[in-house]
């Protein structure tokens, strides 16, 4: 069997509008899902908390519920045989958790990464994670962060010194209207991460009203090295966009400058890396 890693990848964003339900927001994820296979999608990327939205009470989601709703996720992406990226809570370990799940092409779990910089609404019901986000999809080392995760530029920076090439942003907007309407139009940040990480970055959000007059701007994207913007989703619809990244172009070379220079802060770095990656390990499953 080939395992060279590819020179492209096709990579979806999926932009959500939450329904009341677990079994409301499985069915967008099978539509969507099934949509971005279609397209020839090589991995997908969901909001944060895909599966049952974010603004609303955790403590009557029982992990059973949960770990289902991500059993059935992993037969979707078993069925596309596409690498599937989703935004859920999980339970483990005794507690929850605000997790990335990343399924692999034939369904199976190959990393959760908790959101370790919670916003006070998640302390209200998770727990923070311990580690940066650092798995392989087709062979392709990639990083993750959740959300709010965007204001702490060290957690892409470690991921990318430790070789990623693809950063992978699950987000669930919930704002007033008004700072909804200033965060559209690209005023985020996201394409400044991209480029001075020169790494490829893909944003997924949900879109519209929350509730409790709360919104999230939608505008998903897909941003290039040099950041370009390659694809944009509106702040009205849901959307299924798509890019091909060429990942010679992703090559992180201003994270591997700051990593050999200055010279005085190198030690410091290798340190960080080595726990980076030892952590890493430990999130190969849901256990």
């Amino acid at each position: 069997m080939n395992h060279a890693r590819p020179q492209f990848l096709r990579i979806a964003a999926v932009q959500m509008k939450f329904g009341g339900t677990v079994e409301e927001n499985l069915e967008t994820i099978a539509r969507t899902l099934r949509l971005a296979a279609r397209r020839k999608a090589d991995a997908v990327l969901f909001p944060e908390c895909a599966t049952t939205g974010y603004n609303r009470d955790f403590t009557d989601l029982s992990g059973t519920e949960a770990r289902a709703a991500l059993q059935r996720v992993g037969e979707l992406a078993a069925k596309h045989r596409v690498n599937v990226l989703l935004g859920s809570p999980v339970f483990r370990r005794g507690r929850w958790q605000n997790c990335l799940v990343v399924f692999d092409r034939r369904g199976r779990v190959v990393h959760c990464y908790a959101k370790c910089q919670l916003t006070e609404r998640d302390l209200q019901f998770f727990t923070p994670g311990d580690s940066v986000a650092l798995f392989k999809l087709d062979g392709v080392r990639c990083t993750a962060i959740i959300c709010h995760e965007r204001r702490y530029p060290e957690l892409v920076r470690l991921g990318v010194m430790a070789g990623a090439q693809i950063v992978f942003h699950p987000n669930a907007g919930l704002d007033s209207l008004a700072v909804s309407r200033r965060k559209r139009g690209g005023r985020d940040g996201i394409a400044a991460r991209a480029f001075e990480n020169a790494v490829f970055y893909v944003f997924a959000n949900s879109v519209g009203p929350q509730g409790d007059g709360l919104w999230s701007a939608g505008d998903s994207k897909i941003v290039a090295p040099d950041s370009r913007v390659l694809a944009l989703a509106n702040n009205r619809d849901e959307a299924v966009i798509t890019a091909e990244f060429n990942l010679a172009a992703a090559t992180g070379k201003y994270a591997a400058d700051s990593l050999a220079h200055p010279r005085f802060l190198s030690a410091d770095w290798r340190r960080m890396l080595c726990k980076v990656r030892a952590q890493a390990k430990r999130n190969l499953s849901l256990e």
